[in-house]
């Protein structure tokens, strides 16, 4: 599966430089909440990822993003983020990655991220630990939060519960 899952997020960065690069306009449209959106390239990242997944594994489920469920009678289910990051993108901030998880029956067993800008891949297996471009990675030694460097995001339907990221936020800190 990590051949596949590497060969599916390397084909997906691809289109994903392509329209960002090539694209006099890109087209963007918008999904239900705020600044939920979604862009040409993310279906064609999209598309290329279920493509290849089904040439590997026919047989497996697939929800997606996008296009929402390809569902099959499998233990196995690929959970696919095009673009995670899509409105950096849309913006022309080239601050995202494709996003590819897979389940069996239920239970995360792998993670693989690709940042196409920077050409990084990120591979996690469960009990085999993650990699960054095949070298071994670990969280950080930073014993405490103040010394840490903290990134977050909102979620689109935050405007539902005003509080409810901000309150999540500091109970982590």
């Amino acid at each position: 599966m990590l051949k596949a899952a590497l060969i599916s997020a390397t084909e997906a960065g691809a289109k994903v430089m392509q329209y960002y690069f090539n694209s006099k306009e890109l087209k963007v449209t918008t999904k239900e909440g705020i600044n939920n959106l979604v862009t040409e390239a993310d279906h064609a990242s999209e598309k290329a990822i279920i493509e290849t997944v089904k040439e590997y594994f026919p047989g497996h489920f697939i929800l997606s993003e996008e296009s929402g469920e390809i569902i099959m009678d499998s233990e196995y289910k690929w959970i696919i983020d095009p673009i995670d990051g899509t409105v950096n993108y849309a913006h022309g901030i080239p601050i995202c990655c494709v996003s590819i998880g897979i389940e069996q029956k239920g239970k995360m067993i792998m993670g693989a991220v690709y940042n196409p800008f920077l050409k990084e891949f990120y591979f996690a297996e469960k009990g085999k630990g993650a990699m960054l471009n095949g070298s071994p990675i670990s969280v950080s030694s930073v014993p405490t939060v103040i010394d840490s460097c903290l990134v977050t995001g909102f979620p689109y339907t935050y405007l539902d519960e005003p509080n409810g990221p901000l309150e999540c936020f500091e109970r982590f800190i």
